[in-house]
């Protein structure tokens, strides 16, 4: 089987428990490490699926590698060759395939429910799920691309998923450890500081108290994501 192509845009945003994942489902992945100089892919016939991950830059920045990652997005678009998004990496997917991506209203960091929307596409994804808390850290949202269909929101963003056939973006994050938790809180503290007077920031300690027990909530409703897009990989 090709491998999935996981793209990393910084050392502390990798494949977290998407990774786990796939090991446990025997599925092979190649990590492109964007923040180290990797080379990117020039074509998505290599791989199997492809898979974004978060990344504190803007889509909307002046960076070399983005176009080239728009490009791949648009391929594997046209190859029905599946496409995942992670918070930047949603973005990236919205604004390769036709949508635009913008600041939101508020900044949204720690945990926080996500609202299962009442459509058949989202039904496809989540079955009998409702909600689940999922775990945030943006200030800039997109919109949903057309020919996708919003599946996922929130009181504090209101598109935090999108699904189009294979493809789905997020902009919250279903990827994380405990690890990766602690390491964002350490690294973030002065942007949680500065920005906890918005109702949709927690305080770190917020964020860690009982961290074991969010993160495995959080596993099962990433399981249940990742199975759902994994069937779609080209075999």
């Amino acid at each position: 089987m090709k491998p999935v192509a996981i793209f990393r845009h910084a050392p502390s945003e990798g494949p977290g428990y998407f990774a786990t994942f796939l090991d446990t489902h025997g599925i092979p992945w190649q990590l492109f490490r964007i923040d180290a100089g990797d080379a990117l892919p020039t074509h998505v016939r290599l791989f199997s699926g492809l898979a974004f991950m978060g990344g504190p830059m803007s889509v909307n920045d002046d960076l070399p590698w983005i176009p080239h990652s728009l490009e791949l997005i648009r391929q594997a678009a046209q190859a029905d060759i599946p496409v995942l998004g992670h918070c930047l990496g949603g973005q990236l997917m919205a604004k390769a395939l036709g949508g635009a991506v913008g600041r939101n209203p508020i900044k949204e960091i720690g945990w926080g429910e996500v609202m299962v929307a009442d459509n058949a596409t989202a039904k496809a994804w989540f079955e009998e799920v409702k909600k689940f808390e999922a775990f945030h850290w943006h200030g800039e949202t997109f919109t949903i691309p057309p020919g996708a269909t919003g599946i996922l929101g929130n009181a504090h963003c209101v598109n935090q998923a999108f699904a189009m056939g294979k493809h789905l973006g997020m902009q919250c994050h279903i990827e994380m450890t405990e690890e990766m938790v602690r390491e964002w809180c350490a690294l973030g503290e002065q942007e949680i500081a500065s920005a906890i007077t918005s109702p949709a920031v927690q305080q770190q300690a917020g964020i860690l108290d009982n961290l074991a027990e969010h993160v495995k909530r959080l596993n099962v409703a990433a399981q249940k994501i990742y199975t759902k897009w994994i069937e779609g990989l080209v075999r």
